[in-house]
C-alpha cells in the first residue's frame, strides 16, 4: 500500500511507541499486515496484529521477505534481529489506526464515508465511476471496510488526490468510533440497513445508532428515512441533510420505476419538479444503489440532466477475481473489469497463491486516473511485477507500451485490444497461470474468452473468500497452539483439488489429508509443499508415497508391517500416522493390537510416528454425547500407552468439524476440518456463522407449452394435470443431479423463483414446471445456493450434504472467485 514517505522516527512519535530501536534510517511508504504480501520491503512497516493468529509468529517470514521495520506488542521479540527497527506498543491494531488517522488529518480533501448493511461496495464503486471525470479519487480497495481494512485504505491518500471514498463496516458496538476518526468523512452516505451483520448488536436500533457514529462530524448526510426509523430527525448527523425515499416525502422522492429491457426508468420529485433518470439495471438491489448515487450527485450540486447522463453509463461492478481452466493446461485469473494499483496488488497476490504452474504471465492494460506521471506509475508497476516474480508481461495500451524499457521480464506490447486479438494466433500460452487485468474500456473480457476453455453451461462457482472465512471461523475456536488438518479428499468434497489446496496452504493450514495416494501426488505436482496425510495407503502406491513425500495412515498390523518392510534399511524416521479405533469400528488399531504395534515400531528405525488419531462416530449429535466421551477416554488411554511404549510424544487428534464447536475439550494437538470448510456443520444450528461456498448454476435450453393430455420425459412419467409451461435445463444425472430428484421431488430457482422438476431426470437434462413464470432460453437456473441450500436438496432425497457435493461430476466446470 503505497504512500508519502514517513520516517520511522516520526511514526514512533505518532503511535507513541513505548520503546524504539532505530538500527537504520527508514522511510516508510507501505503498511503491511501479511508477511506474504510485500511489494516494497525496504519501505514497508510490518504490524504484528493479534488476529486469527498471533502476527508475531510471522516476523521471521516478514524478515525473510526483506522487511526491516516492525510494530510489535510482545517485548520478547524486541531485539530479535539486530539490523531491524522495532517499535514496541501496547496495542498493535490501535497503533495502525492511529497512524492512518494522523495521515488523514494531514490532508484536507473532501471524503465520502459509506456505511450500511448492504450495498456499500457497489455504491462506492459506482460513485467512483460517476465522479472520476471531475476528481482524482482515492477509494477503498475492493471491500476493505474493517478495523484493519479502513486504515490500510486511508493510508493510501496522496497529495494529488482531490476526493476520497471509503466504506466502513462494523460487527459490534464500539467499533465505529475508531473508523470515524480514521476516515473523518465530510460527506456521509447510509446505504440499505437490513438484517446482515446483526449478530453483534442487541437490536436493529442499536446497530443503526452505531453505524451513524461514522457521520458524527460530517458536513453533509445522505440517507433514506425508511432506514433511520427510531431516530428523531433532529438527532440525525450532518450539518446539512439530503434525503431520498421510495415510500415517503423526501428531497428526492421516487414516484415510480418502470423496467425497460433490463434497465430501469425512474421518475422522482426533486425540489418541486419532476426529474428522470435511466439506470442500466433492473434488479431491486441495483435500482436502490443507483438511486443512492442519484441522490448523491444531486446533493453535490450536479444538475438533474447531468446526473441522468452519468447514471446511464453505470457499469456492472465485479469485485471478484475468477479462476478458470484455460486453454493448453493453463489457469486463467479473470479480473477484466477494473485496473488500478491497489487492485493490481491484490490480483498479483492471488496469482502468487497459484502453484500449479511455474510460469506466471500478466496481461495488463493502461491504468487511468491515478494522478501519477506515466514514468512514476509504470515504474511502480514494473517494480511490483518484479517483486512478485512475474515471468512475462503483455502490455496493452499506448501508455504502458511507451514505458516498455521499464520492465525487466519477457514482454510484448500492443496499442489496443484488437491488435492483441489479431496477433493471438502467434502467441504461445501453455502450462502457465495468466492474470488478465484491464481497465473496463479495453474490453479485456474478449481476451479472457480466448484464453478460457469452453465451459459447459452448468457451472459450480466456488467462493474462496467464503471458504477462507469458514476456516477462520474454526481457527478462532481453537485453543492456543492447536494445529489444523484440512480434509481435501474426494476432489475437496467436489470443490476442486489444487485450487482449494493452494488457498489452504496460503492460509497456513498445518496438514492436508487425502483419501488415496494419487490425490496427494496430484497436489504435489500442482506445487503443494505442505505435509499431506494419505488415509488409504494401498501397498502398490508405497513407492509413489515415498517419492512424493506423502505420509501414510497406518491402521492395522498388516499395513504397518508392509510399509515398514517396503522402506529401505537406510531410511530413518519416515513420518507415519496411526489410526486408533475407539468405537467407529471401520479402521484402526484396538487395544489388543498394541503389543504387535509397539513391537514393530520399536524394532524399526525406519518409522517415526508423527500423530495418532481416531474418528468420532457422532460428535454432532447430543444424543450420543456420552458415547463421544467414551471415545475420548479410550483415545487418551490407548494413545498414552503407545507414547509410553515408544518413549516419545507425538501429535494427537480426534476432533472433526462438529467436535470443534461441540467438544472443545477434545481438541488435543490438532483438529481435522472437513465439510465445515464448505459451510456445513451438523453440530451448529442452521450452520450459524458459516458461509455458503458453492453455488451450482445452469441455464434454460428451451421453453415449451404442454397440454393436460401430454406426457413429459422418459417413461411418460411427467404430467401437468392442468397443462402449462416447462423449461428444459442443462443438468442431468451425469452432472450429479440424481434421478431421485425427478417427478417433482427436486426444485430449482428460475430467475429467483422455485420451480419443481417434471418427469424423470435424464442423463444431460431435466424439465421444470415454470407455469405462470416469465422464462426464456438462456435464463439462469440455480440448482443450489445460499437460499436453496445443499442441506435442503439433501433433505429432498433423504441424504446428507456430503453426498450432494461429492456427486457433482467433474465435467461440471468449477469457477473460483476471490475478492
Amino acid at each position: 500500500m503505497s504512500s508519502t514517505n514517513y520516517s520511522i522516527q516520526l511514526i514512533a512519535e505518532i503511535i507513541k511507541a513505548k520503546d524504539f530501536t532505530a538500527q537504520q534510517p527508514s522511510e516508510i511508504t507501505s503498511l503491511v499486515i501479511d508477511s506474504r504480501r510485500v511489494a516494497d520491503p525496504e519501505g514497508s512497516l510490518f504490524f504484528a496484529l493479534m488476529a486469527q493468529r498471533n502476527g508475531h509468529g510471522f516476523l521471521a517470514d516478514a524478515y525473510a521477505n526483506g522487511i526491516r521495520n516492525f510494530v510489535i506488542s510482545e517485548p520478547d521479540y524486541f531485539k530479535i534481529y539486530p539490523d531491524a527497527n522495532f517499535l514496541l506498543v501496547d496495542d498493535v491494531l490501535k497503533s495502525l489506526q492511529q497512524l492512518a488517522a494522523f495521515k488523514r488529518s494531514r490532508h484536507s480533501l473532501p471524503v465520502i464515508g459509506i456505511t450500511g448493511s448492504n450495498g456499500k461496495t457497489v455504491v462506492k464503486e459506482w460513485l467512483y465511476q460517476l465522479l472520476a471525470v471531475d476528481f482524482n479519487i482515492i477509494r477503498s480497495p475492493k471491500s476493505f471496510n474493517s478495523q484493519i481494512g479502513v486504515p490500510l485504505s486511508v493510508w493510501q491518500i496522496e497529495p494529488e488526490h482531490t476526493l476520497g471514498i471509503f466504506e466502513a463496516g462494523i460487527s459490534t458496538v464500539s467499533e465505529m468510533e475508531a473508523l470515524e476518526g480514521i476516515i473523518q468523512p465530510t460527506i456521509g452516505i447510509l446505504t440499505n440497513i437490513g438484517e446482515a451483520h446483526a449478530e453483534g448488536f442487541s437490536s436493529s436500533l442499536e446497530k443503526l445508532q452505531e453505524k451513524l457514529k461514522l457521520f458524527l462530524h460530517s458536513d453533509l448526510f445522505i440517507y433514506a428515512p425508511e432506514y433511520t426509523l427510531g431516530i428523531v430527525e433532529n438527532d440525525l448527523p450532518g450539518k446539512t441533510r439530503f434525503s431520498w425515499s421510495m415510500q415517503h416525502p423526501a428531497d428526492l422522492q421516487v414516484l415510480f420505476i418502470e423496467p425497460i429491457e433490463h434497465k430501469s426508468y425512474i421518475r422522482a420529485n426533486f425540489r418541486g419538479k419532476e426529474i428522470e433518470c435511466l439506470i442500466p439495471f433492473s434488479d431491486r438491489a441495483s435500482v436502490e444503489n443507483g438511486v443512492i448515487c442519484w441522490a448523491t450527485l444531486l446533493a453535490l450540486g450536479y444538475t438533474p440532466e447531468e446526473a441522468d447522463l452519468r447514471l446511464e453509463t453505470l457499469a456492472l461492478v465485479s469485485m471478484r477475481l475468477e479462476l478458470k481452466t484455460g486453454i493448453n493446461q493453463c489457469s486463467v485469473i479473470d479480473d477484466s473489469y477494473s485496473a488500478d494499483i491497489s487492485s493490481l496488488a491484490i490480483a498479483l497476490d492471488f496469482l502468487n497463491q497459484q502453484n500449479q504452474h511455474l510460469q506466471k504471465t500478466v496481461i495488463l492494460s493502461d491504468l487511468y486516473e491515478t494522478g501519477k506521471s506515466r514514468q512514476v506509475l509504470y515504474g511502480e508497476i514494473a517494480a511490483l511485477l518484479k517483486q512478485k516474480n512475474i515471468g512475462r508481461l503483455i502490455g496493452i495500451g499506448p501508455e504502458i507500451s511507451a514505458c516498455a524499457s521499464l520492465f525487466e521480464m519477457e514482454t510484448s506490447f500492443y496499442q489496443d485490444t484488437p491488435d492483441f486479438i489479431n496477433d493471438f494466433p502467434t502467441q504461445h500460452f501453455s502450462n502457465e497461470t495468466i492474470l488478465v487485468k484491464g481497465a473496463r474500456r479495453f474490453e479485456f473480457s474478449r481476451i479472457s474468452k480466448l484464453l478460457t476453455q469452453k465451459i459447459h453451461d452448468t457451472v459450480m462457482e466456488i467462493d474462496l473468500n467464503a471458504l477462507a472465512g469458514n476456516l477462520h471461523f474454526y481457527k478462532a475456536r481453537l485453543k492456543p497452539g492447536v494445529k489444523v488438518m484440512a480434509m481435501v479428499k474426494a476432489f475437496s468434497y467436489g470443490s476442486g483439488s489444487f485450487e482449494i489446496a493452494n488457498l489452504l496452504q496460503y492460509h497456513k493450514v498445518d496438514y492436508l489429508a487425502v483419501a488415496y495416494a494419487d490425490e496427494g501426488i496430484a497436489l504435489r505436482k500442482a506445487g503443494i509443499t505442505m505435509p499431506i496425510m494419505v488415509m488409504s495407503p494401498e501397498p502398490f502406491a508405497f513407492e509413489a508415497i515415498v517419492k512424493y513425500k506423502l505420509e501414510p495412515e497406518l491402521y492395522n498390523p498388516e499395513i504397518l508391517t508392509a510399509f515398514a518392510g517396503f522402506l529401505p534399511a537406510s531410511t530413518i524416521g519416515y513420518p507415519v500416522h496411526l489410526k486408533i479405533d475407539t468405537g467407529m469400528h471401520r479402521l484402526g488399531f484396538e487395544e489388543p493390537d498394541l503389543p504387535e504395534l509397539l513391537s514393530v515400531l520399536t524394532a524399526s528405525r525406519q518409522l517415526k510416528v508423527i500423530s495418532a488419531f481416531s474418528h468420532f462416530a457422532a460428535s454432532e449429535d447430543e444424543r450420543h454425547d456420552e458415547f463421544t466421551k467414551i471415545q475420548i477416554n479410550r483415545f487418551i488411554e490407548i494413545s498414552n500407552k503407545i507414547s509410553l511404549g515408544l518413549g516419545y510424544a507425538f501429535m494427537r487428534h480426534i476432533s472433526n468439524t462438529s467436535a470443534i464447536t461441540r467438544h472443545p475439550d477434545a481438541q488435543f494437538d490438532m483438529v481435522r476440518i472437513g465439510i465445515g470448510l464448505y459451510g456445513f456443520d451438523a453440530g451448529l444450528k442452521g450452520n450459524r456463522g458459516l458461509h455458503t461456498v458453492a453455488v451450482l448454476k445452469t441455464t434454460v435450453t428451451q421453453v415449451k407449452q404442454v397440454s393436460a393430455q401430454e406426457t413429459i420425459g422418459y417413461g411418460r412419467r411427467g404430467l401437468l394435470p392442468q397443462g402449462g409451461q416447462i423449461a428444459t435445463v442443462k443438468i442431468g444425472y451425469a452432472d450429479g443431479y440424481r434421478r431421485s430428484f425427478g417427478n417433482g421431488i427436486g426444485k430449482m430457482l428460475v430467475n429467483g423463483k422455485p420451480a419443481a422438476t417434471v418427469g424423470s431426470i435424464a442423463m444431460d437434462m431435466c424439465m421444470l414446471d415454470v407455469t405462470g413464470m416469465e422464462v426464456k432460453t438462456g435464463d439462469e437456473v440455480v440448482v443450489f445456493n445460499d437460499v436453496l441450500t445443499i442441506a435442503m436438496l439433501a433433505s429432498q432425497i433423504d441424504t446428507i450434504p456430503y453426498e450432494i457435493l461429492t456427486n457433482i461430476s467433474q465435467r461440471v466446470k468449477r469457477v473460483y472467485f476471490y475478492e
